[in-house]
């Protein structure tokens, strides 16, 4: 068994569930064992080997003042770093302790300026106090702190749905599930499917309501619950998780969180996550940042206001009072360039108070932190004059620094600029943290120091004088300390009260008994300087953090400017329009664009008009001539809009939502066992179960991965549910033509289609939006586009000619197959064309040849032989849908007529009795196909 300082690793690394175990060794962290594997794996340390107790063991380290970026490296590929300081015992001897566990949801030093959330995920046990049966559904209690940050905020979400939603708007670093939560299997599933963050288990009695409700009010106050509107257990029982796991983990950052936020599903736009993946909110469908809607209108310049712009994209607002205040700003920002330039060029000077105020409650804010605190609120005056005496003067813009107090916020810039010297070192315990005079006693201390100094620094020269000598240096190193150095070929002329300590290849090296007497003294005030500076330091820290909510007040307020200029910012380089906001169930959009295609293609503006009368658009036209994008603007413009930012759009009325879904192409998850075709019914699902009268819905395409009889229909019904029952405001583009056909059956649907300008067998998509249906989808063109082989090409023009006349197609075979042997219509071997029909019996394509040897194009369908030689017109229709059967049946001869079982003349008959023009044609294509399956 190891003993030592091994033993001692082993011992602390049992006592803690961390990943990884770091324990300080004087001035390096060391790992030990399988840590030091994995952390050598990992950060590519080097290896060597710790003896102990007649065993080997594996060791790698890092230096003291290293350990930071190592720990992170570690949190950021998902481990928990347990850290261990070393301290002196009464007795002198060295020990270590656990002092905090750095995990992906508590890390305060981050590479990147984006928000990093810590959550925590409660759901309800059941009526008889046992823990809910797993497969059970909500409500749940969300809670969500960036430790980074400080914000803490509070939910309650209804459903599982929900529930993924909220987790991947935030996107938590960390993900703490409740006791219930935590044996829903699936529900743990879906969420590390939606997130990259890691799932913890937490201890379960940290959820208990009594325990949570208990540190929720120590932290926020007693009546803090009362006054923000945070009356659900569940979420107060989420929100004490977090706390209890912050204050175990040892982040110390307790003190920054200073209010809790309690927010609802009344206050926020629905963005499921599917819609925010589909409209490429924050990054595009390959995963990418660049591209997407807010790496397009972020032109923000410091790293809380790109936090900030994130968050009003992906949760939108429905409070149109806030709104309208954040229009107000962006208006006089846009049109007072000066006077935004002005005060862009002051924000990018700002440091992030928020993150700043975190570091320093955990004590973990140097001299250098606390410089950039006091350097960020000197341009609060200097923001001020930004906004005082101009055009934005009287706009919401002033009022958000109005929210600071800015009195208190220079005491405090004053208190620190008379404290902190210049330029402070890295190092907390070195000196030269403050300015001199800042303390008296401190103050004595410097002027000591400097004087042995000084005397040091003039003693090479004064032994030079006093006793001849030449080539002599006075330094100072960890071996020797300080030692008077003289070259060889005059060692032997020093005088006899040098004692030589060391011979180097040219010189020798030599001390004095009033030189160790300096070195003493000089040793003695370094340490006592240090310590009373880093005392005086600490001081000043702590008050500093006591002011914690002064600097996230100010944090926000240059958050929000920076947002709000960013925004101003976009609309002034673009020509966006204001959006008019409306409580009526509208979108009117004039001249709309796509907020990101627009920049990078020459392109078409097109207008949208919903309403109460008109609020769901049938949308057809080509493959690639623009639907999507059409669409994907609409719900872009509605969600920039309740973001509070301009439209890009000559004009735009919007109605407020409360939601916006969209189901927008698919992609197979078969690793979850999930089709392509069961990952589009699924989100379907979700809209016809989430979306009301007030959401807006967006379907580009529904039904197109299954068979044609099937599509329509689910096409078809959707539509009518949607209309009948949701009555969400919805556009819904699609290849099937015969859903055109609803806008004269149900008030409330109307056609558009992308038009196409068709020359001399040339094709041109317009991009233009206009009224009314097309029974055309261009694919055989786009497939040449796409650089399909010209044979293809060709033929498909052939089989679609055929098909638009209800013509039969041959199905061309190859004279020589894939194994060299020859093959024909026949199967006698001969090369040839075969001739093949759609068959209603079959339901399928079939062999055109029969007993009477009839072949060609023209030859007649088999069905139709049976009746006597008269042609039952049966073909394939052309339409949209590429395959529905149109029958019509008409005479038959006695003769033919015995040679049909009863089944298939009941079905002539009924056929007979079909009035094409006048039947819906989801209805004949269920009527065809019972036919086919009573004929089968």
């Amino acid at each position: 068994m190891a003993t030592g300082i091994v033993g001692e690793f082993l011992d602390l690394k049992a006592e803690t569930d961390a990943d990884v175990l770091a324990m300080q060794c004087g001035d390096f962290y060391e790992f030990f064992a399988d840590d030091a594997e994995l952390v050598a794996d990992e950060l590519d340390l080097s290896i060597s080997q710790k003896s102990s107790h007649g065993s080997s063991y594996p060791m790698a380290g890092v230096p003291l003042s290293e350990l930071t970026p190592y720990v992170n490296a570690l949190v950021e590929r998902g481990y928990r770093v347990a850290v261990a300081d070393q301290y002196e015992t009464e007795g002198g001897d060295h020990a270590r302790e656990i002092v905090r566990v750095v995990t992906p949801g508590t890390v305060l030093e981050t590479s990147d300026d984006d928000a990093r959330y810590l959550a925590a995920v409660v759901r309800e046990e059941d009526g008889r106090g046992a823990t809910a049966d797993a497969d059970a559904d909500g409500p749940y209690g969300l809670a969500f702190a960036d430790v980074t940050t400080g914000r803490f905020l509070a939910t309650t979400v209804d459903d599982g749905g929900d529930l993924r939603a909220e987790l991947y708007r935030f996107d938590p670093a960390e993900v703490l599930p409740g006791p219930q939560v935590r044996n829903d299997d699936g529900l743990l599933g879906a969420v590390r499917e939606d997130l990259s963050g890691r799932v913890t288990a937490f201890d379960a009695e940290a959820f208990a309501a009594g325990r949570a409700e208990h540190a929720v009010r120590e932290q926020f106050g007693r009546e803090t619950t009362d006054s923000v509107g945070l009356d659900s257990t569940l979420a107060v029982r989420a929100a004490g998780a977090v706390l209890s796991y912050v204050e175990e983990t040892g982040a110390g950052v307790l003190a920054s969180m200073t209010r809790l936020t309690a927010y609802g599903a009344d206050d926020r736009v629905d963005v499921d996550a599917t819609t925010q993946r589909n409209l490429e909110i924050t990054e595009t469908m390959r995963g990418d940042a660049d591209g997407s809607l807010f790496d397009t209108v972020d032109h923000t310049v410091t790293a809380a206001g790109g936090r900030l712009l994130r968050e009003w994209l992906t949760r939108p607002r429905r409070d149109r009072e806030t709104l309208d205040d954040r229009l107000d700003a962006v208006e006089a920002l846009a049109s007072a360039a000066l006077a935004r330039d002005r005060l862009r060029e002051v924000l990018g000077d700002a440091y992030d108070l928020e993150r700043l105020a975190a570091r320093t409650t955990s004590g973990s804010a140097g001299a250098r932190e606390l410089l950039s605190i006091r350097d960020t609120l000197a341009l609060l005056p200097a923001l001020a004059d930004a906004l005082d005496d101009t055009a934005l003067a009287d706009s919401p813009a002033a009022a958000v620094l109005g929210r600071v107090d800015r009195d208190r916020a220079a005491a405090l810039r004053e208190e620190l600029a008379d404290a902190l010297a210049e330029d402070p070192p890295k190092a907390k315990t070195s000196g030269g943290l403050l300015k001199r005079g800042y303390d008296d006693e401190l103050h004595d201390l410097i002027d000591r120091h400097e004087g042995v100094n000084s005397w040091l620094d003039g003693l090479a020269e004064r032994e030079k004088r006093e006793h001849g000598l030449s080539h002599v240096t006075v330094d100072r190193n960890k071996t020797d300390g300080y030692y008077i150095q003289v070259g060889k070929s005059v060692a032997d002329q020093v005088p006899e009260h040098y004692r030589e300590i060391k011979t180097l290849k040219n010189s020798k090296r030599f001390v004095t008994d009033e030189l160790a007497e300096k070195e003493r003294e000089v040793l003695r005030l370094e340490e006592a300087r240090g310590e009373l500076e880093y005392e005086l330091f600490e001081e000043l820290r702590e008050r500093v953090a006591e002011r914690a909510e002064l600097l996230q007040d100010a944090g926000r307020a240059v958050a929000e400017l920076d947002a709000l200029a960013s925004l101003a910012t976009h609309a002034a380089r673009r020509d966006w329009t204001r959006p008019s906001l409306t409580d009526e169930r509208r979108l009117d959009v004039e001249a709309g664009r796509h907020p990101v295609v627009e920049g990078t293609t020459d392109f078409v503006p097109n207008d949208l008009w919903l309403d109460a009368d008109r609020g769901f658009l049938i949308v057809t036209g080509p493959n690639m001539s623009g639907k999507s994008t059409y669409m994907r603007q609409a719900a872009l413009i509605q969600l920039l809009a309740q973001a509070g930012s301009f439209v890009p759009a000559r004009a735009a009325e919007v109605g407020l939502v409360d939601g916006i879904y969209t189901r927008v192409g698919a992609l197979d998850e078969l690793a979850q066992g999930r089709s392509t075709f069961m990952v589009e019914m699924q989100e379907l699902s979700n809209i016809l179960h989430s979306a009301t009268e007030d959401s807006l819905v967006i379907l580009d395409e529904v039904g197109r991965g299954t068979a044609t009889y099937d599509g329509i229909s689910i096409a078809w019904a959707a539509t009518e549910y949607l209309h009948n029952e949701v009555r969400a405001r919805t556009l819904f583009a699609t290849h099937y033509h015969e859903l055109t056909t609803l806008a004269g059956h149900l008030p409330r649907v109307e056609n558009v289609h992308v038009a196409v300008d068709e020359r001399d067998g040339e094709v041109t998509f317009l991009r233009t939006v206009r009224d009314g249906p097309t029974n055309r989808s261009y694919g055989v063109h786009v497939a040449d586009l796409a650089g399909v082989p010209d044979p293809v090409v060709s033929r498909s023009d052939e089989v679609l000619d055929r098909l638009r006349e209800e013509k039969a197609i041959e199905a061309r075979g190859s004279r020589t197959g894939r194994n060299g042997s020859r093959r024909g219509a026949g199967g006698d071997g001969e090369g040839g064309t075969q001739q093949v029909v759609f068959d209603l019996s079959s339901g399928s394509f079939s062999d055109a040849s029969d007993a009477d040897g009839e072949t060609g194009a023209d030859a007649q369908p088999s069905n139709a032989r049976r009746n006597g030689g008269n042609s039952a017109d049966t073909s394939v229709e052309p339409g949209g849908s590429g395959g529905a059967a149109k029958t019509a049946a008409t005479g038959s001869d006695a003769e033919a007529a015995e040679r049909l079982d009863a089944e298939t003349r009941a079905v002539i008959e009924e056929l007979s009795d079909v009035d094409v023009a006048e039947t819906p044609p989801v209805e004949l294509l269920s009527q065809v196909q019972e036919w086919q399956e009573r004929l089968d």
